[in-house]
């Protein structure tokens, strides 16, 4: 059988990126839940250097399971010809490997869409679409890079252990599993490999601007924090994220011995003397088994925060749907009776 141009750009880069440099956590996941496993795997594909190395790192380091791989792009529909252009490399490549493709596109795009929306659109077709194809394991080329620049965006908004340990090499969301094996890896050493290797890749032009946050960070903050430190800080940003992960990991483990949310109440008693992350974790557990409560904003969060810790008997509104009642060590929902004003306790 004749072997394709791209079939042997995909095995030449695979010599130089071996599956033993995937993330340590990535590897355990495919030697224990998936040894044997006949699974679908779905892999994000944008075009772009990072999800293309990804891909063809995954079509060659596991022959056996070329069968079950799956590609997803979404075209967000920002950037005109441009956008088509990268849907039709996709394609080309796809079909050069014997790769599925599974394509989805922004019907309605928002004007001046925003980073997080166009995000949102983004996962929100890939749940669709492995929820179609019965595929629990999306795999995400994120790399070093990526871990800095996220750490660096959410530091500026406050973000906890949870946040700043994203981006996960092993994500759980919901049934599924999001795998980012290349977290090891930066942005520089996947590329120069694939330049050894002879392969292209589509670039989105937008990247070198400034009018996305993310970019700001790329190119302005992040050399200068390099710079700054006199060392490697991405890497230093990368052994933090596994440390924050470790110790964000504990505490959950902690509150799941404790299970303190039972039957949408969450029982005070049981945290009595516990830091106050515990608390914290807890009442933002209690909060997502309440369908009725309205989004809290983090003034909100705090507030109600404290009156848990307090422990004293209280009422606060909780949207317009009804109350966050402390009573008797006890912190329930309390459904709002009609006429009553939210705000009235």
């Amino acid at each position: 059988m004749r072997t394709s141009p791209w079939e042997k750009k995909a095995a030449r880069f695979a010599e130089l990126v071996p599956k033993s440099w995937f993330h340590p956590a990535v590897k355990a996941w495919i030697e224990g839940r998936e040894a044997g496993s006949r699974g679908t795997w779905a892999a994000a594909f944008s075009g772009g250097a990072d999800s293309l190395g990804l891909l063809l790192l995954l079509w060659a380091h596991w022959p056996e399971r070329r069968s079950q791989l799956v590609a997803l792009h979404f075209n967000h529909r920002l950037r005109g010809h441009a956008a088509g252009a990268d849907e039709r490399f996709c394609r080309s490549v796809c079909a050069a490997l014997g790769v599925r493709l599974h394509v989805g596109r922004w019907k309605r795009v928002p004007p001046d869409a925003s980073e997080e929306e166009a995000r949102a659109a983004r996962f929100a077709f890939f749940a669709e679409r492995m929820n179609r194809i019965r595929a629990r394991a999306l795999w995400l080329g994120h790399h070093q890079n990526d871990i800095a620049e996220t750490m660096l965006m959410r530091l500026a908004r406050g973000s906890g252990t949870g946040g700043l340990a994203a981006p996960r090499p092993v994500q759980r969301v919901g049934s599924r599993v999001h795998l980012r094996p290349l977290l090891v890896l930066k942005k520089g050493a996947i590329v120069a490999a694939m330049r050894t290797a002879g392969i292209g890749w589509r670039e989105d032009r937008t990247n070198a601007g400034g009018d996305h946050f993310r970019n700001r960070i790329r190119h302005r903050v992040l050399p200068a924090w390099q710079e700054a430190a006199g060392r490697d800080a991405v890497a230093g940003a990368a052994l933090a994220r596994d440390l924050l992960e470790e110790d964000d990991s504990a505490l959950e483990a902690w509150l799941d011995q404790l299970r303190p949310v039972r039957r949408g109440v969450l029982d005070l008693a049981i945290l009595k003397g516990r830091p106050r992350a515990i608390f914290r974790r807890a009442l933002r557990r209690w909060l997502g088994v309440q369908p009725l409560a309205g989004e809290l904003s983090r003034r909100g969060f705090e507030d109600l925060l404290a009156v848990v810790l307090a422990g004293r008997p209280d009422r606060r509104s909780l949207g317009r749907k009804g109350f966050a009642v402390v009573s008797g060590d006890r912190l329930r929902f309390e459904r709002m009776i009609a006429g009553r004003r939210p705000g009235r306790k």
